[in-house]
């Protein structure tokens, strides 16, 4: 496989010395930034965004530490309440953190009904976009509010197939999508991709999604030979790496 630069759009730190809450009763094996590292070294991901997921709720302690621990060409997208201080975004902007996550499918975040007003009020203090991790399926009834953000990425290529056109129709419009989770996925990725791509080159970003928590399967190595093969090799350089960058960090470009 060749080597390709790539920004990991999607990935989750999982420490057990920060707080940790059990989602549905289930609580994720350990993944540290450093077994991360490891991990991520044998695909040459030279950048990426660790993402806060349903078990770590909106404590940020735990993001603080795996971004000192990765290094400035990494990010962060935190869960936060919508009685977070402004005082505390920048303090969170100033360590790295570029984004809020909205876990619309198992919870953790801040809900629905606050979605709008906390993701315009990041955006206005910091520049963040919000994420969502949400079924595509409810991406229709969502059409409006999201309309309404000024930055919005979606996790997962939707998750089903059920709200695909939604989802289509929302990267049309300058939303972009995670090419990641190959393994929650209820459908064949590459011509999702596929379609994506020809409907906003800018809108794929790839992640692995490890440590791959509760999916049917981890992710693989042959994944980022996936993406090669579903665009072909100036696509997918920008869905591995140039749209991220672009989304994350519009003031760096990180090289080899």
């Amino acid at each position: 496989m060749r080597d390709y630069r790539i920004f990991d759009a999607h990935l989750h730190v999982i420490d057990p010395r920060f707080p940790l809450v059990p989602n549905g009763g289930y609580l994720p094996d350990p993944f540290t930034a450093e077994d991360y590292l490891e991990r991520a070294g044998s695909i040459g991901v030279i950048g990426g965004a660790v993402v806060s997921g349903s078990f770590q709720a909106f404590d940020t302690s735990y993001l603080l530490d795996a971004l000192k621990v990765l290094g400035p060409s990494f990010v962060g997208v935190a869960q936060l309440p919508v009685s977070v201080p402004d005082e505390e975004v920048l303090k969170l902007h100033e360590a790295g953190v570029r984004a809020v996550r909205f876990n619309l499918q198992r919870g953790g975040s801040e809900t629905l009904e606050n979605l709008e007003r906390l993701a315009k009020r990041v955006y206005e203090i910091s520049g963040w976009h919000a994420e969502l991790y949400a079924d595509s399926s409810r991406l229709v009834e969502l059409e409006g509010t999201l309309a309404r953000l000024p930055k919005v990425s979606i996790d997962h290529l939707g998750l089903s197939g059920a709200g695909f056109r939604a989802l289509l129709g929302l990267a049309e419009r300058g939303a972009r999508v995670k090419a990641t989770g190959f393994g929650r996925l209820d459908f064949e990725p590459k011509t999702a991709m596929r379609e994506i791509s020809a409907a906003n080159p800018d809108a794929l970003m790839f992640g692995t999604d490890l440590p791959s928590t509760r999916a049917r399967r981890p992710f693989r190595n042959e994944d980022v030979q996936a993406v090669v093969e579903a665009l072909g090799e100036d696509l997918a350089r920008k869905a591995l790496y140039d749209n991220a960058i672009a989304f994350y960090r519009p003031d760096k470009n990180y090289n080899r």
